[in-house]
């Protein structure tokens, strides 16, 4: 995994086959601005195969909104690895806030999934994040320690040499409500000693990104602190102009 920003657009269950094509477009002809930046689309499975058409030729990448553990077998309605590998998917989102609290996702499934993903040798994303409550109880850092012993639990350093973490603020995730770029590298800066510790020199490449009601306004704020390599982004991606030029604030 390069060294460059990232920015990954997480549609969530918002698109259509128009949309993917106007994106793809609006990429295309924005992509100079932002040369040397990662770019991943995620957008709902129904998509996937559309998105991966639209971009094959162009240099962004492809990623998926989840994936099961498992690898085949009796699991109605879940999508393997593999199957997400035959459509050119390269990342994979895991443990994202409304996951956690609408399908009651653990720390422990989390970190099934990570090590499937990883093992297959695709990029898993790991979100992790405070909620209101907590960060005003001022148990924001217990928090996310805990969820990354738990979510990154059993991997090796080759594994989590292709695992990218993103810090999501639950009580800034479609609230308008952003963190400060101060408050934002506060907790990536925490998030890096951790990984450092833990995973010495994989731990001080890992990237780290902000997902927390990022816009286009605000971005090139957030970007430009010492631990904050790119951003998960949410409603802003589901707009051509807006995500492009979040893609630029990256570049820096």
């Amino acid at each position: 995994m390069s060294n460059a920003s990232l920015v990954i657009a997480n549609w969530k269950m918002n698109g259509n086959r128009a949309l993917t094509r106007n994106m793809s477009e609006v990429l295309r002809d924005n992509q100079a601005d932002f040369k040397g930046v990662n770019v991943v689309i995620c957008p709902p499975y129904t998509l996937l195969s559309e998105m991966a058409g639209h971009i094959y030729y162009d240099d962004v990448a492809l990623g998926a909104q989840n994936v099961s553990e498992y690898e085949s077998g009796a699991h109605t309605g879940e999508v393997s690895v593999a199957m997400l590998q035959e459509l050119g998917v390269e990342y994979v989102l895991l443990g994202l806030s409304e996951r956690r609290a609408e399908q009651h996702e653990s720390d422990q499934l989390v970190a099934a999934k990570a090590a499937t993903v990883t093992q297959a040798g695709l990029t898993a994303v790991i979100c992790v994040g405070e909620d209101k409550a907590q960060r005003e109880a001022d148990n924001t850092w217990s928090v996310i320690q805990a969820q990354l012993e738990k979510s990154l639990a059993g991997l090796s350093a080759t594994q989590m040499a292709r695992v990218v973490v993103a810090y999501e603020p639950i009580w800034a995730i479609g609230t308008g409500e952003t963190a400060s770029p101060a408050q934002a590298q506060e907790v990536h800066a925490k998030i890096r000693g951790w990984l450092v510790e833990n995973y010495q020199q994989v731990g001080a490449k890992t990237p780290l990104l902000y997902g927390g009601s990022v816009k286009a306004n605000n971005a090139e704020s957030l970007f430009s602190e010492a631990d904050i390599n790119g951003g998960l982004i949410g409603g802003a991606s589901l707009n051509g102009e807006d995500f492009c030029a979040i893609c630029r604030a990256a570049k820096g």
